[in-house]
This record gives C-alpha cells, sequence and structure tokens, in this order.
C-alpha cells in the first residue's frame, strides 16, 4: 500500500490520466439535468455525509453506499465525504476504485472530503505541523482519485490570534501547491477556535494568498466557546469571497420548514445575491429533534424553496 508522496504521484497518474476531470464534467451535466430539466440552476445541492453519521457509525450505513443512497432516497446528485468514514482507506487504491466506481453507477459527482484527524495546520511545533501537512497529502491523492474538486481542512493547533494566522497560513500555502498539480482545491471550514471567527480566517486566506487555497463557510460553525458566538451572518459575508463550497448546517426546523438557528433566506442572499455563488450548497444536517433522514429531507425542501425565488430574477 503506497505511503510516500512519491508512491502516490505514482499511483494516481495513471487514473487521473483516463479522463478525471471529463467525468467531473458528465457528473455536473448530469446534476443540472435532473434538477432545471438542462437549465443551471441559481445553486446546486448536495449531501454533506456528516448529515448521517449515526448511521454510519451504528453500521445501518457503510461508506460505499452513501451516494446510492444520496441518489436513491434524496434525488441528490452529488455527495460530500468524510474522512473518519474510511481513515485506513487514504492510501487503499482498490476500495476507492470501488468508492468511485458505485458513485458512478449512481450517476452521484464526488465533491470533497472532508478532512479530520490529519494534525493541527497551526500547531506552534514546526515538526509537528510539518506532519500535520505531510499527512493531508494522501487525502489530496486520494479526493483527486474520486474526481473531487477539493477536500477540507481545519485551521486549528494555536490559539494566539497573531501567532495562529501566520502559522494556518504558511501551512495552507504549502497544501495549495501540493495540491495544485492535481487541480485540486484546499479549503477551511470555519470549524471551531478561532477559525469560527470570520475575521481571523479571512485574514487566514490573505496571507495564505494561493489561488487553491479558499473557504468552505458553514453557516452554523461561529461558536467560540465560552457560551460567545460570532454572527453567522458577518462570517459568511466574511469568508465568502475565497469560497469554493458551503456548508447548510441545520438542526432545527419551525412547523413552516425554516431553520430555527439560521435564517436561511438571509444567508442565502449573502451567498447567491451579494457574493454571486452558483456553486454546491451541502445539506448538514445535525439536530436530533429529527431522524437523520427526515432532517435532510427538511433541509433539502427548505433549499428548493428559497431556490426558487433565484430562478424567477
Amino acid at each position: 500500500m503506497p505511503t510516500t508522496r512519491r508512491e502516490l504521484l505514482a499511483g494516481t497518474t495513471a487514473a487521473l490520466a483516463l479522463g478525471t476531470l471529463q467525468e467531473r464534467g458528465t457528473a455536473m451535466d448530469r446534476e443540472r439535468t435532473t434538477e432545471a430539466e438542462g437549465e443551471a440552476p441559481p445553486y446546486r445541492i448536495s449531501l454533506a455525509q456528516w448529515s448521517l453519521h449515526r448511521a454510519l457509525k451504528a453500521g445501518q450505513l457503510d461508506n460505499l453506499d452513501f451516494p446510492l443512497w444520496a441518489r436513491e432516497r434524496f434525488d441528490i446528485g452529488a455527495v460530500e465525504y468524510v474522512s473518519s468514514f474510511f481513515q485506513q482507506r487514504a492510501t487503499d487504491f482498490e476500495y476507492l476504485s470501488e468508492m468511485k466506481r458505485r458513485a458512478a453507477d449512481a450517476g452521484v459527482e464526488s465533491l470533497l472530503i472532508m478532512v479530520d484527524g490529519a494534525g493541527q495546520l497551526a500547531n506552534p511545533d514546526d515538526r509537528e505541523r510539518r506532519r500535520a501537512v505531510e499527512n493531508h497529502f494522501r487525502w489530496i491523492a486520494a479526493a483527486a482519485f474520486l474526481g473531487c474538486h477539493s477536500i477540507r481542512v481545519n485551521a486549528a493547533g494555536h490559539e494566539e490570534w497573531i501567532d495562529g494566522l501566520v502559522l494556518a497560513a504558511d501551512s495552507l500555502h504549502h497544501l495549495g501547491e501540493l495540491a495544485e498539480p492535481y487541480d485540486l482545491n484546499v479549503i477551511v471550514e470555519n470549524h471551531g477556535g478561532l477559525s469560527s471567527n470570520g475575521k481571523w480566517l479571512a485574514g487566514v486566506m490573505e496571507r495564505a494568498d494561493h489561488p487553491r487555497v479558499g473557504t468552505l463557510p458553514d453557516f452554523g460553525n461561529f461558536k467560540l466557546g465560552e457560551g460567545k458566538w460570532y454572527d453567522r451572518y458577518q462570517g459568511v459575508r466574511e469568508l465568502m469571497p475565497w469560497a469554493k463550497a458551503v456548508s447548510a448546517k441545520s438542526h432545527e426546523f419551525d412547523p413552516q420548514g425554516n431553520e430555527v438557528r439560521s435564517d436561511y433566506s438571509r444567508l442565502l442572499d449573502i451567498v447567491v445575491g451579494e457574493a454571486g455563488y452558483h456553486g454546491h450548497i451541502g445539506i448538514e444536517y445535525e439536530g436530533k429533534g429529527h431522524s437523520e433522514e427526515e432532517g435532510i429531507r427538511l433541509t433539502l425542501a427548505l433549499l428548493l424553496r428559497l431556490r426558487a425565488k433565484y430562478e424567477k430574477r
């Protein structure tokens, strides 16, 4: 099983040469046709694997079957994987080939891998930080093999504003350079600690200064700790200039089908209306008041209902 950067490069070059980019384009065309009868919608909808984390952890759903679930149960044609559900398979190209085949058979596009547990990219220990960068490389190779456009990483490891910003930006710039030959992006989610502060993460983006480095604004992940929250509308607005994906976090809904914690209409006005974003918006249901399937369906219905507003413009 390949473990070094050279071995990973050798293991993925042939697969990439067979037409990963063309397959990605074909999948996107299928999604447009399914959702808007051949016309590109204001935004497309994807399903984040974390929405089904309870089913996956309980063994009720296997990682390999996730794309088929997305298509058959929700008629969603694009998915976002989470590394923890195939943590030991990042360099297992036989397994990755099966993932890729299952997604293709279901007519589902693989968009990105959310990478967790690979090390802290803002770790003040230079040796540990370099190791974290190296640990992410295998996921860059895996994502490229699957036909994804990005990996999602975390900018964690330091609690000091300036030092954390500098270290995170340096690691991200290096990862951007590693991802460039794979036509892949490295995107950061507001995901706790300093990264949940929109101003700080925007500063990281400015300093990282690499076209392959961007953000994944999450509607709900603006918890700063100690009971404090960053304004989610301000945060999304600050992160959208670098957005290469967007996460529609949901927890609970009112009787009218609106998300209680986040004003989706206001957020989508920022994402689509102000920023002009027309890519995928990923459903990420984390609530406990509904089953995972019900939560996904409620989020999907809300996104479809609000999308109609932009389709009429």
